[in-house]
C-alpha cells in the first residue's frame, strides 16, 4: 500500500512473488491483497501464472494480464490443453484416436492432424512438442478471449461457473478457487 500512495508512475503494475510453490490458500490472499490496493484504471500483471483455473480464478479476482512457461513446458512432455484438462497424448489410448486434441479448436495443429499422428510424432520427434506447443497457446489465448468477451457482455460470473462444471464434471472444485471466488460474490456452490 506505501508503495502505491507513493504515486510511482507506470502503464500498468506487476504483481510477482507468487506462483512457486505456497499453498494456494495464500495465493489467492496475496492476489487479492494486491488487487484491492491498486488501481482498476490500470492493468495488473500477474508474473508466472498460466494454469488455466488460476487464470479464471485471478482474472475474478482483478488480475488482467498473465504470462507463464506452462502452455510450452507441458507440451514437451506430450500434454495438450483442453477444456477438461489436459490430454495426454502420449498415452497409448491416444495411438489410434483419429480426432482433433479439440474439434473446437481453429489452431493449426487441431485443423491439420490426429491424436494418433501427434501421438506417433511424440514418441521421437521434436515436431510433435513444436505442434503441441502451438495447440496450447492457441488454448490459453482462446481462454483469455473468452474470459474477456463474458466480461464485456457482464456475463463472467455464469462463464465461470460454466468454465468449472466442464472442468470439474463431479463438482470437486478445488477448495482454495471456491473460497477465493466466493471473495468476489461468485458462488460455485448453488
Amino acid at each position: 500500500k506505501q508503495w502505491y500512495q507513493r504515486r510511482v508512475r507506470g502503464p500498468g503494475y506487476a504483481i510477482g512473488g507468487l506462483s512457486g510453490g505456497e499453498e494456494k490458500a495464500d495465493f489467492w490472499r496475496m492476489v487479492t491483497l494486491c488487487t484491492d490496493h491498486l488501481p482498476q484504471s490500470k492493468p495488473r500483471y500477474l508474473m508466472g501464472v498460466g494454469y488455466q483455473v488460476e487464470l479464471v480464478v485471478c482474472s475474478a479476482l482483478g488480475c488482467d494480464m498473465y504470462d507463464c512457461v506452462f502452455p510450452t513446458r507441458t507440451a514437451r512432455f506430450g500434454s495438450a490443453l483442453v477444456r477438461t484438462g489436459q490430454l495426454q497424448l502420449k498415452n497409448t489410448q491416444f495411438a489410434t484416436d483419429t480426432a482433433p486434441i479439440d474439434a473446437d479448436c481453429s489452431c493449426m495443429t487441431c485443423k491439420e492432424y490426429t491424436r494418433a499422428y501427434l501421438h506417433c510424432l511424440l514418441q521421437e520427434d521434436t515436431t510433435g512438442v513444436i505442434l503441441l506447443t502451438i495447440h496450447n497457446i492457441a488454448f490459453q489465448l482462446r481462454l483469455m478471449s473468452d474470459i474477456r468477451e463474458a466480461i464485456r457482455a457482464d456475463r463472467f460470473p455464469d462463464f465461470i461457473k460454466e468454465y468449472f462444471s466442464i472442468m470439474f464434471p463431479g463438482g470437486d472444485y478445488p477448495e482454495w478457487a471456491v473460497e477465493a471466488l466466493a471473495s468476489v460474490n461468485v458462488n460455485l456452490r448453488t
